[in-house]
């Protein structure tokens, strides 16, 4: 074969190569939000290695820096129900963490559900893990937003990501208690 030919065909397969893996954008009910949303970016991974997942990137090197990237869906068929948010995670580089959040709003924006998986951090460099949150309904929810969170540097991706109600006797998800705030100063 002639060297011209091989260089052609290999021009050619980079770049098909480098148009599948180009991300997609997100569906139109997710987005980022955060401490930080404009220190990230989030998109679907096209890829053979991403499978389609949702993912949210760090696009500086700002470790303190956090966001998430969420879905709000209206609670109205999941009132007085328990519901489970899971998904698989996959990360490259995290320098602080990444994991799932839920938290469920009533129509005043009280929050009055929450929790994330930082007891269950997902750090550096991983393979695929799955992790899940439980979280009750009250008949006075609005609002329930769920998706991933990205902590520092690094990349997280999302998948398959699945919403379901559960069973009574599934636990639901609490987060530690906080230290007691002191009733008085201490100087």
């Amino acid at each position: 074969m002639k060297p011209h030919y091989i260089l052609a065909a290999a021009a050619a397969a980079t770049t098909v190569l480098a148009l599948a893996a180009t991300p997609a954008p997100l569906p139109p009910s997710w987005h980022v939000t955060g401490a930080n949303p404009d220190k990230f970016t989030a998109g679907v991974d096209t890829s053979p290695e991403g499978r389609g997942a949702k993912f949210l990137r760090s696009k500086t090197n700002d470790p303190k820096a956090w966001a998430a990237l969420v879905q709000p869906v209206q609670a109205q068929r999941y009132l007085g129900q328990r519901v489970r948010f899971r998904a698989r995670l996959r990360t490259e580089a995290i320098s602080d963490w990444a994991g799932l959040w839920m938290r469920v709003d009533t129509h005043e924006g009280k929050t009055v559900a929450f929790y994330n998986t930082k007891s269950q951090p997902v750090k550096g460099t991983t393979g695929w893990q799955e992790r899940s949150i439980v979280l009750d309904v009250p008949v006075n929810a609005a609002l329930i937003v769920f998706g991933a969170i990205g902590g520092g540097t690094g990349q997280v991706w999302m998948e398959p990501v699945a919403f379901e109600t559960v069973g009574n006797e599934v636990p639901v998800d609490k987060m530690p208690p906080q230290a007691a705030i002191p009733t008085t100063p201490t100087l």
